[in-house]
């Protein structure tokens, strides 16, 4: 019997099982061990030219997971990339593209700057806090006066959209005043806002939802007109 096919030894071939705790840990999982065994044995080729064929050939390979991109340059680029990263940036081959490094990867990103973390009446939104901002930058005039009167309303308007009662305006112009850090001050001033009624009233109007067309409107029986019913006449064929 030729010794290609003799039968393998149960015993020797549990001793050898590979398990998944014993394995290197995978950088790129979604390629699988498979490729990054061909990687890792690529890595060790010392003949430079067997070693570019052999990045080629895996290039290939990672393409044809995704054969509707395998021909875009941008996706050949990413590919590339994975390449290096995959080896742990050990691999050494030519490369049509810039080769990454591990110190531009591990970069991380600045922190962004929010407004307000912790708004403290967040119904009136940033945009008023803004808003406010730019008044206090203003010189003292009819247009400024125009401007905070403006920004009053609309904190009022913006109080009764999410606080469904009446509210006086010594309340706005409290929190007007606390927002501008007391630049603001109209407390004591006879100023009159918009009307509580109108301005609930148009936020209604703003939030009823317009039905699709074509939708067949629902009639109520008043508006159907009711008549008498005609009595059934039998025809009398003779």
């Amino acid at each position: 019997m030729n010794s290609k096919y003799t039968k393998e030894n149960a015993n020797d071939v549990v001793h050898h099982l590979e398990y998944n705790a014993e394995r290197s840990h995978l950088i790129i999982p979604e390629y699988g061990r498979h490729l990054q065994k061909l990687i890792d044995q690529a890595t060790v080729i010392e003949d430079v030219e067997e070693r570019n064929k052999a990045a080629k050939y895996i290039i290939q390979v990672m393409g044809s997971l995704n054969p509707h991109l395998r021909d875009v340059p941008d996706f050949q680029h990413k590919l590339w990339d994975q390449l290096f990263i995959m080896s742990d940036f050990r691999l050494q081959v030519e490369s049509p593209y810039p080769i990454p490094s591990r110190e531009v990867l591990q970069l991380k990103p600045d922190v962004l700057k929010y407004p307000q973390n912790f708004p403290k009446y967040r119904y009136y939104g940033n945009n008023i806090k803004y808003m406010i901002d730019v008044a206090n930058k203003w010189e003292e005039g009819e247009m400024k006066n125009a401007l905070v009167k403006v920004i009053a309303n609309h904190m009022k308007k913006s109080y009764l959209s999410w606080n469904k009662d009446t509210v006086k305006d010594d309340v706005i112009f409290e929190h007007l005043y606390e927002l501008s850090g007391g630049k603001i001050d109209m407390l004591q001033s006879t100023e009159e806002l918009i009307n509580t009624t109108d301005l609930l009233r148009t936020n209604k109007r703003i939030s009823n939802k317009i039905s699709p067309p074509g939708q067949p409107k629902i009639q109520s029986n008043k508006n159907i007109k009711t008549g008498k019913q005609k009595p059934f006449q039998k025809n009398n064929q003779k």
